[in-house]
């Protein structure tokens, strides 16, 4: 088994907590004496950079949210002078102002370090051509991507996001062999291929499929293998921690590496702040340890995952986190089941003859709230017929999931808005 720094990712665990602790108490120190909010936040809560004396110490230190970031934006929690700052990122800010993330040249060079441990770990190595489809701009994913493959030394080819018939002729062009985009584009690329003629498995060279910035489920990277014939590998991040590169996929299906000598992770109860233990499923909070522009203390993602620290059969030693199970944020709450849309997705994926596109409906039945959903069948099920055998199939398959009726909708193949970013799954109309 090949690393890209194999000192760190098979570090023994007690060597790497002694290396986080000493860089949580440099950041302590280093945000304490260099931002005079983060000097405030810390004394109101008591904490100085001497009361840290180990790990468990951080749970003094307050947690941080998306709120509080939007509240100093947008360079209110930056730690150093702006003529420092060499990049600047943020997100999508559409439900209010977007959270800034800015880099100085070193933490550049922590970005590329991470995302080139994470390509390397899913396999890219510098003889391949990495087709960037996500969107560049503002948004981090494509340009983490960017620097982590140039780091290992893989041609990359920047079409961005969209252009859809023009990516697939690129890719047969200059020999793409790793596709990185969301989960739900790369189908929709098959999809545009298919309606070119063209076989996904057979007439491409394509051999990684490295997705990120959205939900998806163990059924959709199977499907997705299938479709490809390729190896699909996830990628975890946050615009507020860096970007993607927070954590890495080695492949072996017992979930995420973080990189746990520039983040420290935590998995709290979402209700109480409480820390939870190994294996216990619960919100994800990371610290950054080595950020020198932006440095975040306890962020609280709203991913919900569990974590364990036992040693990863690929030979890391790096803690791991499940894949994300869902986000507090998505959670829905249907005659008292509680209900993600990755279940709902994991259900539709399992039923022969539906295909990728589907899309979850809130709505209203009187004071109560309910859901429903939107599927496509695969064009050749759907010259089938018998739409109605369908329809159960899918509903009993949800109710094996969740133990709740979701009534179903067939719709003509096409029907559904196709996404060349984040798909997005769930409609809203209860007003």
């Amino acid at each position: 088994m090949e690393y890209w720094d194999k000192k760190i990712e098979t570090m023994n665990l007690r060597e790497l907590k002694k290396l986080q602790l000493r860089s949580l108490k440099k950041t302590v120190r280093y945000v304490y004496e260099g931002n005079r909010f983060y000097k405030e936040r810390l004394k109101k809560a008591g904490v100085g950079p001497d009361n840290i004396k180990s790990l468990k110490d951080v749970e003094k230190i307050p947690f941080l949210t998306k709120d509080d970031l939007r509240k100093y934006y947008p360079f209110g929690l930056v730690c150093v002078p702006m003529n420092e700052i060499v990049e600047l990122h943020a997100s999508s800010g559409t439900t209010g102002k977007p959270v800034v993330g800015p880099y100085t040249k070193n933490d550049l060079e922590i970005w590329s370090e991470v995302m080139a441990r994470c390509l390397y770990a899913n396999g890219l190595r510098k003889n391949d051509v990495m087709q960037n489809a996500y969107g560049y701009g503002l948004f981090t994913g494509a340009h983490g991507f960017e620097k982590g493959a140039q780091k290992i030394g893989a041609l990359v080819v920047p079409t961005s996001s969209g252009n859809t018939k023009r990516q697939i002729q690129l890719m047969l062009d200059f020999g793409t062999t790793a596709l990185a985009c969301t989960p739900s584009y790369s189908l929709y690329v098959a999809e545009e291929a298919v309606k070119m003629n063209l076989n996904p498995k057979k007439d491409f060279k394509l051999r990684l499929g490295l997705f990120g910035a959205e939900a998806w489920s163990d059924e959709m990277r199977k499907k997705i293998e299938e479709t490809w014939n390729i190896k699909a590998f996830e990628h975890y991040g946050l615009t507020e921690l860096i970007g993607p590169g927070v954590s890495l996929d080695c492949g072996k299906g017992k979930g995420l590496h973080v990189n746990a000598d520039h983040f420290l992770m935590e998995v709290i109860d979402p209700k109480t702040g409480e820390t939870l233990e190994e294996d216990e499923k619960g919100e994800l909070v990371f610290t950054t340890l080595t950020k020198e522009a932006f440095p975040v203390f306890r962020f609280r993602t709203k991913d919900l995952a569990s974590y364990t620290e036992e040693k990863c059969e690929c030979g890391r030693t790096l803690p791991r986190h499940s894949r994300i199970m869902g986000r507090s944020d998505d959670m829905m709450k249907v005659k008292g089941v509680i209900v993600f849309p990755s279940q709902i997705e994991e259900a539709l994926m399992k039923v022969k003859g539906v295909s990728e596109n589907y899309q979850i409906v809130k709505y209203k039945k009187g004071v109560v709230r309910e859901l429903g959903v939107k599927v496509e069948p695969t064009v050749s099920m759907y010259k089938k017929g018998n739409l109605k055998n369908l329809k159960k199939q899918v509903e009993d398959e949800i109710y094996s999931v969740l133990n709740l009726r979701i009534g179903a909708k067939i719709v003509k193949p096409g029907n559904l808005p196709r996404s060349e970013g984040k798909a997005k799954r769930v409609v809203d109309l209860t007003g």
